[in-house]
C-alpha cells in the first residue's frame, strides 16, 4: 500500500491512498469463494455455481462490500503509517472498483493543531471581591414571600385595580366570528398589570366589579409575542366572576419552616446568605477565567478543526433542546430552527474549542496528571451534587473507560486553570454594589 499526505492547512490533510491491484483481486476472489459456499442458485449444486453466474447475481454487492473493506483497512493502516491523530470523522468519496487496476482513493481528515508552548505565567488579572449584604437577603426573602402568597376573595365589593387577581370567562371574535386563538375560556385567572395577554386587555378589566360583563376591542401589535394574534383586531366578551387580592405571609419563623428544614428565620437567612456568597464566588471565578482565556487567545494563534467546532456546536444545541423539553416546549414551538441556533452560537462554539485546545496543550506541556485523591474528590463532588452514594458515582465512571478518561481530563483542565491563576498577578477590587431590582 502507498500513502502520501497533502497539507490543505495546518489542521486539514488529504491522504492519497493506493491499494495494489493484487490486494484488490485477492479480496474479490475471497468474496466470491465465500459466496459460492453458501449461495443457493437454481440449476447448480451448492458450491458448484461458476464465477460468471455469481458475478451476474452478486457482482454489485461484492464490489460494494470489497470497496468498504479495502477503504476501512487501508485507511486504518494509513493513519498508523503517517502517525496522524485524526479528530472527527474522515471524508471519503469512494471511486468505482476495478479488478485490473490499483484501487486509489482520497480521505480528507482533520487533526489537532500544533500549538506552541503556552506562556501562562505573569498574567495580570483583576478579581472582583463580591459580598452579599442584608439588602440582597431581604430581596430574596421578598421573592420567597411572593411565592408563598395566597389569593383570597375580596371582602368588600370594590372595583378591580392593578395588582388584583381576577377570575374571568372570556371569548374573542374576529369579524363577528369566534377566533381559534381566543376561543371560549372559563375561570381564567390573571393578575392585572402583568400583561399576560396584553397591557390593554388588563386595562379594559380595571374598574369592573364581581359578576359583571364587558365587551372591548383589542388591536394586537404586529410584534406581539403570540404570532397567531399579531396584527389582529379582536372583540372580546368577558365576564368577571371574582376579584381576589394577594395576601403575603409574615416573614417569621413559621414562614421559614414552610421553605425547608429551617427551625427559625435566622437559619433561613443564613442559608440565603450562603447561597448568595457561593453565587458571587462562582461569578468572580468565571470573570477570572474570561480574563485568562482572553489574554491567552490573544497571544496564541492556531487554526481550529471545523469538526471539533461542529461537535461543540451540536452539544450546545442539544443542551438547548433538552432545556426546552424540560419546560414542555421545543425549538419549533418558539419559531427557532437548528440552523438559526447554529449561526448564532458558532462563534461561541469555536471559542470553547480554542479554550479546550489551549488547556490540553498546557496539560501536556506541564506533564500534569490526576492524583488519586483529586479523582476521589471529584467523585465526591458529583455525589454531593446529585445526592447519590459516592460508590455509585465511581461505578458509573469506572465501568466506562471513555467516560472516565473524559472526567479525568475535565479535572485536569481545572488543575490547569488553577496553575495559571496561582502564577498570575491578581489585583483584588471591591466593586460598587449593584442596585437591587424593585419587585413589582
Amino acid at each position: 500500500m502507498k500513502v502520501t499526505v497533502e497539507d490543505q492547512s495546518s489542521v486539514k490533510k488529504v491522504l492519497h491512498i493506493e491499494v495494489p491491484k493484487e490486494k484488490v483481486v485477492q479480496e474479490i476472489d475471497d468474496a466470491y469463494k465465500s459466496i459460492r459456499k453458501t449461495a443457493k442458485i437454481k440449476g447448480f449444486r451448492p458450491g458448484k455455481a461458476p464465477r460468471s453466474v455469481l458475478v451476474q447475481r452478486f457482482g454489485k454487492d461484492v464490489k460494494g462490500d470489497v470497496t468498504s473493506k479495502l477503504i476501512q483497512e487501508a485507511f486504518i493502516e494509513a493513519l498508523k503509517e503517517t502517525q496522524l491523530k485524526m479528530v472527527g470523522n474522515p471524508n471519503v468519496d469512494p471511486p468505482d472498483l476495478s479488478e485490473t487496476d490499483d484501487y486509489k482513493f482520497d480521505a480528507t481528515i482533520e487533526v489537532n493543531p500544533e500549538i506552541a508552548d503556552i506562556e501562562f505565567k505573569g498574567l495580570e488579572l483583576k478579581k472582583n471581591l463580591y459580598s452579599a449584604g442584608d439588602e440582597e437577603v431581604d430581596a430574596q426573602l421578598t421573592m420567597l414571600q411572593k411565592k408563598l402568597a395566597k389569593q383570597t376573595p375580596l371582602e368588600d365589593d370594590r372595583p378591580a385595580q392593578t395588582g388584583d387577581f381576577v377570575l374571568i370567562d372570556y371569548e374573542g371574535f374576529k369579524d363577528g366570528e369566534p377566533f381559534a386563538e381566543t376561543q371560549k375560556t372559563e375561570n381564567f385567572t390573571l393578575k392585572l398589570g402583568d400583561a399576560m395577554i396584553t397591557e390593554t386587555f388588563d386595562e379594559a378589566l380595571l374598574g369592573m366589579t364581581g359578576n359583571t360583563d364587558k365587551e372591548f376591542t383589542i388591536e394586537f401589535p404586529k410584534d406581539h409575542f403570540n404570532s397567531k394574534l399579531a396584527g389582529h383586531t379582536i372583540l372580546f366578551k368577558a365576564h368577571l366572576n371574582e376579584i381576589r387580592e394577594e395576601v403575603l405571609p409574615a416573614i417569621d419563623d413559621e414562614f421559614a419552616k414552610q421553605l425547608g428544614p429551617f427551625a427559625t428565620l435566622k437559619e433561613l437567612n443564613d442559608k440565603i446568605l450562603e447561597n448568595l456568597t457561593q453565587g458571587y464566588d462562582k461569578r468572580s471565578e468565571q470573570e477570572l477565567n474570561e480574563q485568562i482565556f482572553r489574554q491567552l487567545l490573544d497571544k496564541t494563534e492556531f487554526e481550529v478543526p471545523e469538526s471539533l467546532v461542529d461537535m461543540e456546536l451540536d452539544g450546545i444545541i442539544r443542551e438547548a433542546e433538552a432545556s426546552f423539553a424540560n419546560s414542555n416546549t421545543s425549538l419549533e414551538d418558539l419559531g427557532i430552527s437548528r440552523e438559526g441556533l447554529s449561526e448564532k452560537y458558532r462563534d461561541t462554539a469555536e471559542k470553547q474549542v480554542r479554550r479546550h485546545l489551549i488547556l490540553s496543550k498546557l496539560i501536556e506541556q506541564e506533564k500534569m496528571e490526576v492524583a488519586d485523591d483529586a479523582l476521589n474528590a471529584g467523585f465526591q463532588e458529583i455525589a454531593d451534587a446529585y445526592q447519590q452514594p459516592v460508590e455509585n458515582i465511581k461505578k458509573f465512571y469506572e465501568t466506562d473507560k471513555q467516560k472516565l478518561e473524559l472526567f479525568k481530563h475535565t479535572l485536569l483542565e481545572k488543575q490547569a486553570i488553577k496553575l495559571i491563576i496561582d502564577n498570575s498577578k491578581i489585583e483584588e477590587i471591591i466593586p460598587e454594589k449593584e442596585p437591587q431590582a424593585k419587585d413589582s
